[in-house]
């Protein structure tokens, strides 16, 4: 898979670190109990299809990315950089 960075223009994937989905994922609170905490660690949804996630640019600019990409034929559809994204 090749993402184009809007900074560095397009790499391969291996330069990047996947973090995972863009907008779900929220922290529990501090006191929150441990099946919360252990949900957030440990869960995550794997959807086919259509897919926003936060990717870091790790070997190169060290820009924060959200792709939108298709997890089914590894096509990426747009690059944007997290300060620009929308939610």
């Amino acid at each position: 898979m090749r993402i184009t960075c809007p900074n560095c223009g397009e790499r391969d994937r291996r330069e990047f670190y996947y973090q995972g989905d863009a907008l779900a994922l929220s922290r529990p609170a501090e006191d929150a109990g441990l099946d919360a905490w252990d949900d957030y660690l440990h869960n995550r949804d794997n959807p086919a299809g259509e897919t926003r996630d936060l990717w870091f640019h790790e070997a190169g600019c060290g820009a924060w990315l959200v792709v939108e990409r298709n997890t089914v034929t590894h096509a990426v559809l747009n690059v944007t950089l997290a300060e620009k994204a929308t939610p």
